[in-house]
């Protein structure tokens, strides 16, 4: 037995019998009960307060992340660094159920897609999870079985890989002026191989006789695909998609527009399906034409 530990229990030796004592001169007068508990709970907390921030006690590592992102599906490895454990236990907790996970090397939960990772003599104890869901989002904390505990949190983000364009579900434009459709693409393993994009059922050809169509792809963490239509006309109205090979397609409705004919943004509001806010800046915009239209007619402007 090491001189440390030997202080240890010398020193637990020692707040066993003073409680003892304590308890026992109790027995004279009953309202001394409730100074020995009093007693016993300062003396717990402070005593052990002090004796976990000693040079002997065990501490994480400030350095180990405390904010991992994982994708759905792909493993994900949630890390703590314990300085001198000595024989300590390191555990894994789940704060959403408040459910065990690990403990030391051995995994205590049923869901086979927890594992307990570490290697004799480091100081890295892992909870490695295989395809995790966006359910499994949410803080982790590794603890260290001192008395009281002392844990490091750990917050979790699954996400999944996501497709948006940025002009939202429905674009108005006039007519004559230029189609810009701006693609991001996120959260992929890698960068997507090929972004394509389709007007309608047909895939865009940039070599088509239309002419006026090109495209800027930037790849990386975060993808973007630019495309610009220029000088619009009906017949690019309509639904455009963004389809990368490795996430889902994203797509919105182009209305062109010409100031003789707002009935045609009208019907374009009636025919799609539009999110609430979508709807009401179709309506606004459909009432703006309308006047804009009456105007011109009556006052020839």
């Amino acid at each position: 037995m090491g001189l440390g530990t030997a202080a240890v229990v010398l020193w637990l030796s020692l707040l066993h019998g003073f409680l003892f004592l304590l308890a026992d001169s109790g027995t004279e007068n009953p309202n001394d009960v409730t100074t020995v508990d009093l007693s016993s709970r300062r003396f717990r907390a402070e005593f052990l307060q002090e004796w976990q921030g000693s040079p002997d006690a065990p501490y994480f590592d400030a350095s180990t992340p405390r904010n991992i992102t994982g994708l759905v599906g792909h493993p994900v490895r949630l890390l703590c660094r314990v300085k001198n454990l000595q024989n300590r236990t390191v555990s894994w907790v789940r704060h959403r159920d408040i459910h065990l996970l690990t403990v030391g090397r051995y995994t205590y939960t049923s869901d086979q897609r927890f594992e307990a990772q570490h290697k004799p003599r480091s100081e890295e104890w892992a909870l490695r999870i295989r395809s995790p869901q966006r359910r499994d989002s949410g803080q982790y904390e590794c603890q260290i079985s001192t008395t009281p505990p002392i844990g490091h949190a750990v917050y979790l983000n699954i996400v999944e890989p996501e497709t948006v364009i940025s002009s939202g579900p429905e674009l108005f434009i006039q007519a004559e002026s230029t189609i810009n459709l701006t693609c991001t693409v996120r959260h992929t393993p890698e960068p997507p191989t090929s972004i394509t994009w389709t007007h309608g059922e047909q895939v865009i050809n940039f070599d088509s006789a239309r002419g006026g169509i090109s495209l800027v792809t930037e790849k990386g963490l975060k993808s973007t695909s630019r495309l610009l239509v220029q000088r619009a006309r009906g017949a690019d109205a309509g639904v455009y998609t963004c389809g990368p090979n490795n996430a889902p397609s994203a797509a919105t409705r182009v209305h062109v527009l010409s100031g003789e004919h707002p009935a045609a943004m009208q019907q374009g509001c009636a025919k799609t399906t539009l999110d609430k806010t979508a709807s009401i800046l179709c309506c606004l915009l459909s009432i703006y034409f309308s006047t804009r239209t009456t105007f011109n007619l009556h006052f020839g402007t």
